[in-house]
């Protein structure tokens, strides 16, 4: 049977759009429409908080005004919905990411096929195109990669189609864990490993590169972590915050022994590419 949805209803300054909606997925809403006023948000009735949302709109009440309402919408099946509006996105023109019901497009290097569900991980977020462009700087071929937080999968994917021959992939929650597994085998991956966890519970090994698209907090509290997971000269790509946060990151990866050399930023949101002395 479809899930039932909920609407929320946000009046949010234009200012603060992209962070509130990274905010309401740390939160469990999947999927976004901007307004005029604000944003539409979507989220499982299961999995639905008011309470959740009046903190999130307690605690930036000193920044923006937010208010909400919602409703429960009318069951269908929401994956049809989805498909309806899904479209392929292209980077960096050598890069396709498209659903498998997409027929591919010869003129693209690197086909990425990803049906994501309830995955973080499309290609569409401006955090994940800032860390795949990042990726096509950086040597892969025969590599070690460790994808941190991997949601669909789709930076360990490319990481394979760029040549690496050894990763690891990870992610806390299970629908994620269960989608990179699909995905990769949607992209005849072979070199992938994939499990559900923390860093915490990564097996013990050295990689060239380790790749993390995920928030703020668990970056400043995991940097130093990944340096363990990290080779001499190896390459750490972070993305997942806002530009007024990059100071913070820089200054954390710093203090481990870490070099930046490349910053890009796209609608605020900013990656970091650092290099282990």
């Amino acid at each position: 049977m479809p899930a039932t949805y909920i609407e929320t209803s946000l009046t949010v300054p234009i200012d603060f759009t992209e962070i509130i909606m990274a905010e309401l997925a740390e939160i469990g809403y999947e999927s976004f429409v901007e307004t005029d006023e604000g944003l539409l948000a979507y989220i499982v009735e299961e999995a639905f908080s008011e309470a959740a949302l009046q903190e999130l709109a307690v605690r930036y009440v000193a920044l923006a005004a937010i208010n909400y309402e919602f409703r429960v919408l009318e069951t269908k099946n929401w994956n049809e919905e989805w498909e309806k509006n899904y479209q392929p996105i292209e980077v960096a023109g050598q890069i396709r990411v498209r659903a498998s019901y997409h027929p591919p497009d010869p003129r693209f290097e690197h086909d990425i096929v990803i049906d994501p569900k309830m995955s973080f991980g499309t290609g569409h977020h401006e955090t994940t195109t800032l860390v795949m462009q990042q990726q096509l700087l950086v040597e892969h071929q025969n590599k070690s990669v460790l994808d941190v937080g991997s949601g669909t999968g789709i930076l360990a994917i490319l990481a394979e189609k760029l040549g690496a021959t050894r990763l690891m992939a990870f992610d806390i929650e299970e629908w994620a864990y269960l989608n990179a597994v699909e995905n990769a085998a949607l992209n005849n991956c072979t070199h992938i490993t994939v499990f559900q966890g923390t860093i915490a519970d990564c097996p013990t090994a050295q990689y060239d590169i380790v790749l993390a698209n995920i928030n703020r907090n668990i970056l400043l509290a995991e940097i130093p972590i990944y340096v363990q997971f990290m080779k001499s000269r190896a390459t750490l790509i972070v993305s997942g915050f806002y530009e007024f946060d990059a100071a913070d990151i820089i200054a954390k990866a710093e203090e481990v022994g870490l070099n930046l050399v490349a910053r890009e930023t796209l609608n605020q949101w900013t990656t970091l590419r650092f290099e282990r002395g």
